[in-house]
């Protein structure tokens, strides 16, 4: 055998096995401790057996939560399956894109350029700290401008792997810890003294929350975390790899 066709099937055999590991990765819990993967030396044998252990298990039917079969949820207009309340309202149900909410507000007057300022301040705070957005435990923001005749309105839409009201105490403390003005004073209704009247900044939000009736996943009820974690472990077999070569 060529040096050429030992090093291809090599690295076909510990691509196989950064599949399987990759994958049990995704199957852990969200709660599960992490442990770094920088550094560690992998045992061959181990990865091997992993490899063939996840070609005979058998498969199973797929779960409420099972992240490798795609998952769709059609949502009463009322938000939610059944009515249980919260501690500031009722609570919206986890779906296959996880947690998140669509808040509709108008924008106040001659404030729609300090709108679109903001959202460079936020990728200005990102790029000085990664970080800086963690507590949220986000996996995306989505913000939107349109007007509807009556004015231009600002759509916030986040994905998140709190429930709604958790994400919106840790938004505000977020902000009254950083320092950073959040957005939403240039809207209409949002309270003037949102940093120390948390009541008021939930029934803002609970009655801007625009539901929806639709939510789908490519990879449904995974987190972000959960993610995170998978690519670390590509990440770490790919520089193994490099490695051997």
């Amino acid at each position: 055998m060529s040096q050429d066709d030992l090093t291809g099937s090599t690295r076909r055999t510990f691509l196989g096995s950064a599949t399987a590991a990759t994958a049990l990765t995704l199957a852990s819990s969200a709660g599960a401790e992490q442990t770094p993967i920088a550094g560690a030396k992998p045992d061959l044998t181990q990865l091997a057996q992993l490899k063939t252990s996840a070609a005979a298990a058998p498969a199973s039917a797929p779960q409420p939560t099972d992240w490798t079969k795609p998952a769709a949820m059609a949502i009463p207009k009322e938000g939610y399956f059944q009515l249980e309340q919260g501690r500031y309202g009722p609570i919206y149900p986890r779906t296959p894109a996880n947690y998140g909410f669509t808040i509709i507000a108008k924008i106040k007057p001659g404030r729609e350029t300090a709108v679109r300022e903001y959202g460079a301040t936020i990728e200005q705070a990102v790029a000085g700290q990664p970080e800086v957005l963690a507590p949220l435990r986000l996996h995306y923001l989505r913000w939107v401008i349109f007007d509807v005749g009556s004015g231009p309105h600002f759509m916030y839409q986040g994905i998140f792997d709190t429930d709604f009201d958790k994400y919106l105490e840790d938004a505000v403390a977020l902000f009254v810890k950083t320092g950073i003005t959040t957005v939403f004073v240039n809207l209409e209704g949002w309270p003037d003294d949102w940093k120390t009247n948390l009541p008021a900044v939930i029934k803002f939000f609970r009655d801007n929350q625009r539901p929806s009736f639709l939510e789908y996943g490519e990879y449904p009820y995974v987190t972000a975390d959960e993610v995170k974690k998978a690519l670390r472990v590509k990440s770490a077999l790919s520089a193994m790899l490099d490695q051997m070569q």
